[in-house]
């Protein structure tokens, strides 16, 4: 067990934790959950010792052993990438390396003989014997090849160190996980093996993510940072945001009586609880919900942006037609025979083992690109409206929002901007910061009401979902499911891409799978299997 005891921090004015006390018990999964500067990565490496709080203390139970995923790719360059792994253990790591030295002496004398003994004990215990091989199959579980194992860290690529430093924090069954965003650069197969990693774990975890499925999967509990205080919920991400929901709309009926309130909060348990029985979470771990308090369940005080899109007008039958498109890139062909005919009121999401297949789909529609061969058309009642993955060319000003938003609006009233603004969470002196100092969140935020002022019938969205909190993802995916016209988008946001497409456009350099079905259903047919290993 990991507990905190009136744990603070505080920066100047600002309190980030306030008198926090909080335990994390054996064998369940926390995800910590909050809005963007709640502080959820700097709780976690307040628990790994790497930031001291400014009051407090961190306990860990004695004997017990912390693991961290760790984001400095470069701090582990010189060693091979076997060798960082085995390293996630530090004192196992620490007795192979005395014990090598040992051996190594020309002089061996007997003390260095009893010590080597008592080292090889240890050594031992901690089943040292097989951690090469451990740490091997937990490489290649996230797809790191086997003839990589031998070679330097320095020497591979930033997305495969993602996965090496993964392995180095899950090897050697520790006592405690600590994770902070594990999922950023997994394809969907990795993530699939984390999860049930995660699940079959039978110690403490505790993890921030953005990815609302992979919460769903693995946590037992939710740790919400609101107000510099940390209260702990029972159930999944999901779990508590509808129950947080329901009960902001009962605060919201003053005149509603307790027990009614109470009642209706006990349905809705049953409800979730008896969905639940049937996921891999609830059998994978004891029946959480079982034990949850109605009392417990408060309204969260999240802002969540107003995502609204409309259309200036609706599309007519012609919408595109894509004709034999192919893209090279250095020799490399990223998509090829690419045939498609866009319907009214599809909602498509491409998908790519190559990411960078995808964005140059998106950019050649939007005549950023030019084809490597092939044509396409929109038809003529169709406005587009478009957010690319890279949008810092659009930042490189010193325009305050206002003015910066105002540029693609035709109406150039500030009352009117500032309104856009506002549905963006942007208010009061925020909307006078200048465009080439905001975070990652807020300049997709500026993107996606430049996107709403455009009141396109066909949007186009390149991972709409990078840089935003967990409340700006929901409402976002509620705005898209919404929305009456027609949708190509990729995500690697799995609850994103399942609650929105209806159809499915996989990218390939030996060809291309058209499928009208959900996420899901195209990830277990039987079908597109065959169809894939008919492209190779």
């Amino acid at each position: 067990m990991i507990s905190t005891t009136n744990l603070s921090l505080q920066y100047g004015k600002r309190v980030l934790f306030d008198e926090v006390n909080i335990k994390f018990n054996d064998g369940n999964c926390y995800g910590v959950i909050g809005a963007n500067g709640a502080g959820k990565s700097t709780f976690l490496k307040i628990l790994a010792g790497d930031i001291d709080p400014t009051s407090g203390q961190v306990k860990l139970d004695s004997g017990k052993r912390m693991a961290v995923l760790r984001q400095n790719h470069f701090e582990f360059d010189e060693f091979t990438v076997l060798q960082t792994v085995i390293k996630g253990h530090s004192r196992l790591w620490q007795v192979m390396n005395e014990k090598d030295a040992i051996y190594a002496k020309p002089d061996f004398s007997d003390a260095d003989g009893i010590k080597a003994s008592e080292l090889e004990a240890e050594f031992a215990e901690m089943d040292g014997w097989n951690a090469e091989s451990d740490a091997a199959t937990m490489l290649s579980g996230l797809g790191i090849d086997e003839k990589d194992h031998d070679k330097l860290m320095g020497d591979m690529e930033g997305s495969q160190k993602v996965r090496i430093l993964l392995a180095q924090a899950l090897f050697g069954n520790p006592d405690v996980l600590i994770l902070d965003e594990p999922t950023n650069d997994l394809d969907i197969k990795t993530i699939a093996w984390l999860e049930d990693f995660l699940l079959e774990f039978k110690n403490t975890v505790i993890v921030v993510s953005h990815d609302r499925h992979f919460l769903d999967t693995v946590c037992t509990h939710i740790a919400d940072i609101d107000f510099s205080k940390i209260k702990l919920y029972s159930g999944n991400y999901t779990f508590w945001y509808e129950s947080s929901q329901l009960a902001l709309r009962q605060r919201a009926s003053a005149n509603k009586k307790a027990e009614d309130r109470k009642k209706e909060l006990q349905d809705f348990i049953a409800r979730f609880s008896a969905n639940a029985s049937k996921s891999k979470q609830a059998t994978s771990r004891k029946k959480i919900l079982d034990k949850i308090n109605v009392d417990d369940i408060q309204p969260s005080t999240r802002k969540y942006p107003a995502i609204i899109f409309k259309q200036q007008r609706d599309a007519g039958d012609q919408l595109l037609h894509v004709d034999k498109l192919n893209y090279e890139k250095d020799g490399e062909v990223l998509f090829k025979d690419l045939d498609l005919n866009v319907m009214r009121g599809d909602k498509i999401a491409v998908i790519s083992d190559n990411s960078m297949a995808i964005t140059s789909f998106f950019e050649i529609l939007n005549d950023n690109l030019k084809p490597t061969s092939g044509t396409f058309s929109f038809g003529q009642t169709i406005t587009t409206a478009y957010l690319p993955n890279d949008n810092s060319p659009f930042f490189d000003t010193d325009l305050n929002l206002v003015d910066w938003l105002r540029q693609y609006s035709d109406e150039k009233d500030e009352v009117y901007i500032r309104g856009f603004l506002g549905k963006m969470l942007f208010t009061g002196e925020e909307t006078l910061k200048k465009a080439n100092v905001l975070s990652g969140g807020e300049k997709v935020r500026c993107m996606v009401s430049r996107m709403m002022l455009r009141e396109g019938n066909l949007l186009m969205l390149d991972e709409p979902t990078n840089h935003l909190d967990l409340e700006s993802i929901t409402a976002f995916n509620n705005s898209l499911t919404d929305f009456p016209g027609t949708i190509m988008f990729t995500s690697h946001d799995h609850t994103f891409t399942q609650t929105i497409a209806n159809r499915i456009l996989e990218l390939t350099p030996n060809g291309c799978i058209d499928r009208t079905c959900t996420y899901d259903e195209y990830l277990s047919s039987d079908k597109v299997s065959e169809l894939k290993a008919a492209l190779v």
